[in-house]
């Protein structure tokens, strides 16, 4: 029963003894993140660090170091006062000691045989993908044999190389393997590891100084091929000397010196002078086709020339587009010449379907074009050119086509017009008419 009195509730011991626990880990724990805590840490870390002798001593520091970078970035750090420019930063000086440590300790690891590996399949990349010069070659070649020696008195292989570079990248790639399969420890077979690193870094540098094309001028890699030798006191009458050795070699069949040239020299004028070469070279260029089918793609009208006089089927799939539209007349009509000098009978239709072109210039050529491609598909659309169009040149040239093709229906469709409006039409009907 109640006295009357108010009952006061008793305090619990137990709740505030839990709270004052709490309150004092995280306090502990604070105290642990501190700056100055961390900063012990990576204190030890250096000095296992600077006393680690194995891979495994080096893997117990980076394991401390990951330990320390995940505190870091979870502590409570003090931030810099922003009013004061020359403050300190906590958190930042941290984390570039530990940046340098991680530095140094990537320093201290290996040599692996894994990075002697990766250099010589590297170095064997670059024998078999460098453009050599002739004493860069054999500059590689040495610098091949003597690591083939080094290496020799590191790890046991049978590579051999000969006098060419294919030999000499196989020698590498055998060389690699054999390291591979060694099974080098990095910290029992130290020494072996750091020769033949030695030996494939020393490979590394000699390679890079031996000499490629690409070191060379314009003119010493045309001087390296020889290119000027054809010139002597007799024929140099030309300048520069570029122009009259490109034609001499042309004149001698040497397209490819020709063409040496054409993708060294990189001048607009060169260039200009080598595709007029090549042009009336005509069939006798068609070493040169490749070079002219890139160019013309990228519609230069002197390849596309070019092209129409080697001859060769293969472009006309490229030219086919270049006459689809009514975008440059005088792409289009250097285009529709070349494909009538190629002869395709591909090029037919695709020909016969610019007589409906706006331009009557290009509905001229057009009919031309028909006329020298010979196929008699295309006799019904010149004869509708001709009793159709309001240009009397389209016409006049749709009636040559007709009488070129010069089957019997195709010459009397032409001759139908002895008596038509148009001289030139007239000139051609009779023409057909007499044949």
């Amino acid at each position: 029963m109640s006295n009357g009195d108010d009952e006061t509730e008793a305090p619990d011991d137990g709740a505030d003894a839990a709270d004052e626990e709490a309150e004092a880990a995280e306090d502990a724990a604070g105290t642990e993140l501190s700056a100055d805590t961390l900063d012990s840490r990576l204190d030890e870390a250096e000095s296992a660090l600077d006393a680690a002798e194995t891979e495994a001593d080096l893997d117990e520091v980076e394991a401390a170091l990951d330990d320390i970078e995940s505190d870091i970035e979870s502590a409570d750090l003090p931030e810099p006062d922003e009013d004061d420019e020359d403050a300190a930063d906590p958190r930042e000086e941290l984390e570039s000691r530990l940046s340098d440590l991680r530095d140094g300790l990537e320093e201290q690891r290996g040599p692996y045989a894994e990075d002697v590996v990766g250099i010589v399949e590297d170095a064997q990349a670059t024998i078999e993908d460098s453009e050599w010069t002739e004493d860069g070659e054999e500059e590689a070649l040495d610098a091949v044999r003597s690591f083939l020696d080094a290496a020799s008195e590191h790890v046991s292989h049978d590579a051999e190389t000969d006098a060419d570079l294919g030999s000499a990248a196989s020698a590498l790639g055998m060389v690699a393997d054999a390291v591979g399969d060694a099974g080098l420890d990095a910290d029992e077979d130290d020494e072996t590891i750091a020769g033949l690193l030695e030996a494939a870094e020393t490979l590394e540098d000699d390679l890079e100084a031996a000499e490629v094309w690409s070191d060379l001028t314009v003119q010493e890699q045309l001087d390296a091929r020889g290119f000027y030798d054809i010139l002597t006191n007799e024929n140099r009458k030309d300048f520069p000397p570029e122009w009259n050795a490109a034609k001499l070699h042309a004149k001698e069949g040497n397209i490819e010196d020709v063409l040496f040239a054409f993708d060294t020299l990189g001048s607009e004028f060169m260039e200009e002078y080598i595709v007029d070469i090549f042009y009336h070279l005509g069939s006798d260029a068609q070493e040169a086709f490749d070079a002219m089918h890139q160019k013309a793609q990228r519609r230069d009208k002197g390849p596309i020339k070019v092209l129409g006089k080697i001859g060769d089927d293969r472009a006309c799939e490229t030219l086919h587009d270049f006459i689809d539209g009514d975008g440059d007349p005088a792409l289009q009509k250097v285009t529709l010449r070349a494909l009538g000098s190629i002869g395709s009978p591909e090029s037919v239709q695709p020909v016969a379907n610019r007589l409906d072109a706006e331009n009557e210039d290009i509905r001229s050529v057009a009919a031309r074009t028909l006329g020298l491609l010979g196929d008699t598909r295309a006799v019904e659309p010149l004869a509708d050119v001709l009793e159709s169009d309001d240009s009397d040149q389209a016409r006049a040239s749709a009636a040559w086509a007709l009488r070129q093709i010069g089957t019997e229906r195709a010459l009397e469709e032409a001759a139908q017009y002895v008596d038509d409006r148009a001289y030139l039409v007239q000139a051609e009907a009779e023409k057909a008419a007499s044949a």
